[in-house]
């Protein structure tokens, strides 16, 4: 039995958790954190160089990882940093545990130095906020901490450290990690969903996060298959199906085609699985009909009936509900399914075909930029982004296939997309990793070039550049036409700035220029940044300015 300070029974809580990285920006508050980790080379710890950015990293890295992240900030004002990449982990049900030091327990309530009350403020961003008083509660609290993150529906919790508690000592006595098991349908339960299918008319399958988290997508595909319907992603859950497979009739989103859209509008059963339904996803809680059966299949009952009313709701992992399914489905041999199947997928390839490609002397154009690095990243590559109206060229034109992965906010939160970068190349050092970003959201985080040069993590960051905010701008010109505020931004070059920081770093203004330039990043070994320099007349994938200022 041995004699630990609170700090050295945190790390101990973490190593026996199988933590392996952990990013920070350092404290005085968790210093006895900080210094503890001294001993244990096993556990990683990135200093980032602003809380958001280790946030971000953290919930990146759950994701690619599939382990719980862990991110530590400082009381106050790293805490309340912290809050951006916890509210992006509560809405994407990422595993996360966010360890922030607080006052000192005896100057509480005295309006201290920096002092916040953790547990009241993180109290609707996470899914539990607990403040550790005692040292002997150390291993009890905290192994709870990441069984709640990565129990049931996953997410973040946090843990408030008091200075002092962590100086007490004690007589450590191991904790124990607590095993969890997921819920299952019943055989019942699935042969209602399917004789609901097997009678549909115009059936529809949505896939979200609950596939994508349980690595779902081949079992998926195979009873997409098996039934004969075709398959739609929820709202940045592109891979949750491959996007290259007959039954793919695309995603659901900002700027979803519209054919997709009428389809799912007039179908008669809508099966769910994994999906929250969300206000994104569903263009405004428009797009099912009156008419359509909603099965809803999800790991979380709370869930289930939010946001649309379930004829059948199945609280059930989203892997084991497609598992019992295969075992249970027959083969549905339909020439007028087959049909639907079809031209869904016809469609879906239609409107993610690029366009001709189309030169300009001073602008690269989106859509042959995307359909350069689709070529170049056939396989095996991680794409992460941010929010931004560049996303709109991502999202169309760039197929998930072939182990390609997304990782991306469905908070919609600017400054994702580099720092995430980052958390994902540390999960997957073996795989390409490129972020997107606008240059109103790479700005945001971009001082996280530095942390990717010091611990040497060889991401590729393309900055898209139009010089504003493109998305609000494009939400001013339809509401607002001619009544420009705040949306136009000027910058550096952001090749320039990133060799300043020891990166590679290039900029492109013509089509030609993209995919060499691209190639070099990857060459180089290092960080790296390519600087997309876009057409600011050009607010969308689909509408340039003139356009939206005659949409009112």
């Amino acid at each position: 039995m041995e004699h630990l300070s609170g700090g050295q029974i945190v790390v101990e809580v973490m190593k026996k958790e199988g933590v392996k990285k952990a990013f920070c920006v350092p404290g005085e508050s968790y210093l006895g954190v900080i210094d503890a980790l001294y001993e244990h080379s096993d556990i990683e710890l990135i200093s980032t160089r602003h809380e958001g950015g280790a946030s971000f990293m953290a919930d990146a890295y759950a994701k690619a990882s599939g382990q719980v992240g862990v991110c530590m900030a400082t009381r106050g004002p790293g805490a309340t940093n912290l809050s951006i990449g916890l509210h992006t982990a509560m809405q994407d049900s990422t595993p996360l545990v966010a360890l922030i030091g607080q006052v000192e327990r005896p100057f509480k309530g005295k309006e201290a130095f920096q002092e916040v009350d953790f547990t009241s403020y993180f109290s609707h961003l996470c899914k539990w906020a607990v403040e550790i008083e005692s040292v002997e509660r150390i291993p009890e609290l905290l192994h709870r901490a990441f069984y709640t993150a990565r129990s049931g529906r996953p997410g973040p919790v946090v843990v408030s450290l008091p200075h002092d508690m962590l100086e007490d000592t004690m007589d450590y006595v191991e904790g124990t990690v607590y095993d969890y098991s997921v819920p299952e349908a019943s055989e019942e339960a699935v042969e209602k969903v399917l004789e609901k299918l097997y009678a549909a008319k115009q059936p529809i399958i949505i896939a979200g996060g609950g596939v994508t988290a349980t690595n779902s997508s081949k079992e998926l595909a195979q009873f997409a298959e098996l039934v004969n319907v075709p398959v739609a992603t929820s709202f940045r859950r592109f891979d949750a199906f491959p996007n290259d497979h007959a039954h793919y009739a695309g995603w659901l989103g900002f700027g979803s085609d519209q054919k997709l859209l009428n389809y799912i509008k007039d179908a008669d059963v809508v099966l769910s699985i994994g999906s929250r339904f969300s206000q994104v996803t569903t263009q405004d809680y428009t797009l099912i009909g009156d008419q359509a059966e909603i099965i809803q299949v999800d790991i979380d009952s709370g869930t289930i009936g939010k946001a649309y009313p379930a004829a059948l709701g199945i609280v059930s992992d989203a892997k084991k509900f497609l598992q019992r399914c295969l075992q249970q489905a027959k083969h549905v041999k339909n020439d007028e399914r087959e049909e639907q199947v079809r031209r869904c997928n016809e469609a879906y390839l239609l409107s993610s075909t690029p366009p001709e490609r189309t030169e300009s002397a001073e602008y690269a154009e989106m859509n042959s930029v995307i359909a350069d690095f689709f070529a170049e990243t056939q396989e095996d590559t991680i794409v992460t982004s941010d929010a931004g109206n560049f996303f709109g060229w991502v999202s169309k034109y760039y197929r998930f296939s072939n182990g390609n992965r997304y990782i991306g906010p469905t908070s919609g939160a600017m400054g994702y997309g580099m720092p995430g970068a980052i958390g994902a190349k540390v999960a997957c050092p073996d795989k390409k990793v490129v972020s997107f970003s606008g240059d109103g959201g790479f700005m945001m985080t971009m001082q996280e070039m530095e942390t990717a040069v010091r611990y040497n993590i060889p991401v590729v960051a393309i900055v898209v550049n139009n010089n504003m905010y493109g998305t609000i701008r494009a939400h001013q010109e339809k509401h607002f036409p001619n009544r420009v505020m705040a949306t136009r931004l000027t910058n550096p070059n952001f090749a320039e700035m990133a060799k300043l920081f020891g990166c590679h770093g290039e900029q492109v203004v013509s089509n030609d220029e993209f995919l060499p330039a691209l190639q070099r990043a990857f060459d180089s070994g290092k960080p790296a940044l390519i600087e997309v320099v876009t057409d600011p007349e050009l607010l969308s994938a689909g509408h340039a300015i003139k356009e939206a200022q005659a949409v009112k």
